[in-house]
């Protein structure tokens, strides 16, 4: 790509973010939680099941376990139990339970603050370590990719990657370090509400003039496959 084709680019994505946050002004992470081990354990529940789901499950779990020390020893029939409507909930709690306890071996009970030694914890890769980094600490560390980004930042061409590194590897080069997290979180809402997996509403869509997916709605990317394990996230 040339380096009028770059800044082009980059131009463009700042429009685009610029008009994701006239849409969603008060858009926020949508799990529930009062700590930053709250939210580490809700984003881990949250791999291939909807917040919603997740919010539901969260109260009875965090009264019964509200903290590290406490789900790293808690009785994993238990624990297996309370997350079990979000599914594959065998893997979900052991991964709960072992980052818990490197969390109380190792950082003093508390979830750390830097990249590195949040991916030691079991059950996190980048995307839930960004989740956890932008919104327990405020701290921008990298551009968070779900589904919704890997298939939106396809749809309006900022990327043709499909491995969510290298997506968030190029959406850092395009974005402002400040804004990669309003990205991640804006491109969810308007995931959710308009841009659609199935069925993308174009023709209501505030994003379609600089979207190049836009002339042609039936285009669609690729959605991760539900596997037989929970993968880090």
């Amino acid at each position: 790509m040339s380096r009028r084709s770059k800044s082009a680019q980059k131009q463009r994505a700042l429009e685009v973010l610029t008009r994701l946050k006239r849409l969603y002004p008060d858009a926020t992470c949508s799990l529930d939680y009062d700590s930053p081990v709250q939210l580490l354990v809700a984003t881990i529940l949250s791999a291939q099941c909807t917040d919603e789901r997740v919010n539901k499950v969260t109260p009875a779990l965090f009264a019964r376990f509200p903290d590290a020390p406490a789900l790293a020893g808690a009785d994993m029939d238990e624990l297996q139990e309370l997350v079990r409507s979000t599914g594959f909930y065998r893997n979900k709690a052991k991964n709960i339970q072992g980052a818990c306890q490197k969390i109380v071996k190792d950082f003093g009970g508390e979830v750390p603050q830097r990249m590195e030694e949040l991916l030691t914890l079991a059950g996190v890769a980048r995307k839930t370590a960004n989740v956890v980094m932008a919104h327990a600490f405020g701290i921008n560390a990298g551009v968070t990719v779900d589904t919704h980004v890997r298939r939106l930042s396809n749809r309006l061409d900022f990327t043709r990657q499909d491995n969510p590194v290298k997506i968030e590897r190029e959406l850092m080069a395009l974005l402002p370090q400040p804004d990669w997290e309003n990205w991640s979180i804006r491109l969810i809402y308007h995931g959710r509400a308009v841009c659609m997996a199935r069925n993308p509403q174009c023709d209501r869509c505030q994003l379609a003039d600089l979207c190049p997916s836009a002339t042609n709605p039936v285009i669609q990317t690729k959605v991760p496959r539900r596997g037989s394990r929970v993968a880090e996230v």
